[in-house]
């Protein structure tokens, strides 16, 4: 039985009063669980709802998400988180191209979800949690309501069945659908809990968005398979993360770059007990070694295992070890079980350790291929390896380390600079919290580096200063040419930095 609903089953009859979902005030036991999954899989089934239908969701993170999760997969239809940053036109594109067949969301969104109906045409069903549903709506609760002690049997799905669909976060033209199979998700959470020691006694706090792997996958799903907790936020707030922590006595925790940021700079982040933090999740981007310390100081007795992963393989490819956290500094790790990782130039061979070249992955966690898009799929899945456009370089013992996007390294009159070399250098400055380099155009180098800053509360710097100080650090042609100075960076809901988004904003001056 490769139906993920199934283990709510055996922790029925293993842990029915464990604790498995907890929001605030709201508890969920595992039989009260299985229960309302149980009666909404009913619900789902009086709708039409079966195998290979898609189901998708516009919610923040809630109880209902995972219900809705467990559900769907339970039915045998395709579970579809959606992003609920993006437009109503993004909206429309992603639930049109998916074909979307029933709509979940919340009052907020329903008004935007009313504009683009009309567009859809295999939307046949739109369902609201919480508030009054009225005209095209119904109620989430009632649809529960008309099914109670209802008892619907997990449908038999072999591995290579669709467990949902996970549009990208849109760094290309228009967002891809990434075709996650039963069998990506259980060698997923299998090879999380071997690298992590997963348990019943590990409890998850999901502070990021739950329609994205890093607050589903990292490590939330494999904590629940494992038959451990989850606590939830509605939305990031990083004092709420430091306080849920001490009360919960939480384990583990995925923390993007800005997150962490944000938790570091807590006022009173001291006076919190976070001593039952077993490790921390990171990722997104290459963490500056400043931060890492910075990170290990407040979480002193937890791991930060810095990690590698796409959306296309489910999240969590490779982690640095705690043997290795100081030794092998700036490292992403080396590849959880089963997977591999390779490194190869243009012309797809492998290169040296220590050369630079693309990052290619295989094993049972990457994806089936992209949502009708054979030209996408081909060009990323080549001879049963996904090459993920990211550069990178393997050491003698086998760890990891990105180098660049692909598309961001800069190219200076021959010369390659990988730019997270050059924020490194800028995050050691005390005045920044937070840098991006691009490549700005250049009549006679081609390109020259253009660095983003943001400064901490109540610091700051001239560019002569940050030059100067990059200069001690760093080769001429690596030194930015610019410094500008921002409120923030704009980064995808992973955490990356949309350097697209950056090289976009014109000079001035």
């Amino acid at each position: 039985m490769h139906n993920f609903s199934s283990i709510l089953d055996y922790h029925l009859a293993q842990r029915p009063d464990a604790v498995a979902v907890t929001q605030e005030d709201r508890r969920l036991t595992v039989r009260e669980l299985h229960e309302r999954v149980n009666r909404l899989a009913a619900g789902l089934t009086e709708l039409g709802v079966g195998r290979g239908d898609v189901v998708a969701l516009l919610l923040y993170n809630r109880p209902e998400f995972l219900e809705l999760l467990y559900a769907v997969n339970r039915v045998g239809a395709v579970f579809l988180p959606l992003n609920y940053r993006l437009s109503e036109e993004e909206w429309a594109y992603i639930l049109d191209h998916a074909e979307t067949k029933v709509l979940f969301t919340e009052p907020e969104f329903v008004r935007p979800a009313d504009r683009i109906a009309g567009k859809l045409t295999g939307l046949e069903h739109r369902i609201l949690v919480d508030g009054s549903a009225e005209g095209a709506w119904t109620g989430y609760e009632a649809l529960l309501d008309r099914h109670p002690g209802a008892r619907v049997e997990p449908v038999d799905v072999e591995p290579d069945d669709l467990q949902r669909l996970m549009y990208t976060s849109g760094t290309t033209s228009r967002p891809k659908g990434v075709r996650i199979t039963y069998g990506n998700v259980q060698a997923k959470n299998l090879a999380h809990i071997v690298h992590f020691g997963l348990t019943a006694a590990d409890t998850t706090l999901v502070c990021g968005p739950l329609y994205h792997v890093g607050g589903l996958d990292m490590p939330a799903l494999g904590v629940l398979y494992s038959g451990g907790s989850v606590v939830l936020q509605r939305r990031f707030d990083p004092q709420g993360a430091l306080r849920a922590i001490q009360e919960h006595r939480v384990t583990n925790a995925w923390l993007a770059p800005a997150m962490v940021n944000a938790v570091l700079e807590v006022p009173d982040r001291e006076s919190y007990d976070t001593g039952s933090m077993r490790f921390i999740l990171g990722g997104g981007e290459k963490t500056p070694e400043p931060v890492l310390r910075r990170i290990m100081n407040a979480f002193p007795n937890a791991w930060f295992a810095d990690a590698y992963g796409l959306t296309e393989t489910v999240s969590g490819d490779t982690f640095l070890d705690r043997e290795h956290a100081l030794t092998k500094l700036g490292s992403v790790g080396r590849p959880v079980p089963h997977t591999r990782v390779r490194i190869v130039d243009d012309t797809g061979k492998e290169v040296p350790a220590g050369e630079l070249g693309e990052i290619t992955l295989r094993g049972p966690k990457v994806f089936a291929g992209y949502w009708r898009d054979e030209k996408a799929t081909a060009a990323a899945l080549k001879d049963g390896w996904f090459h993920t456009g990211d550069i990178g370089h393997v050491d003698e013992d086998g760890f990891l380390y990105i180098d660049d996007r692909k598309k961001d390294m800069i190219v200076s009159g021959g010369e390659n600079i990988a730019t997270p070399e050059v924020e490194r250098v800028l995050y050691e400055h005390p005045a920044v919290l937070e840098a991006a380099v691009v490549g700005l155009v250049h009549p006679r180098w081609g390109e020259v580096p253009r660095a983003f800053v943001v400064f901490r509360p109540g610091a700051g710097a001239g560019p002569e200063e940050l030059r100067e100080f990059c200069l001690e650090r760093l080769a001429k042609f690596k030194v930015p040419v610019r410094f500008d100075v921002v409120d923030e960076l704009p980064r995808t809901p992973s955490g990356k930095v949309l350097k697209r988004t950056l090289r976009d904003i014109p000079v001035e001056g």
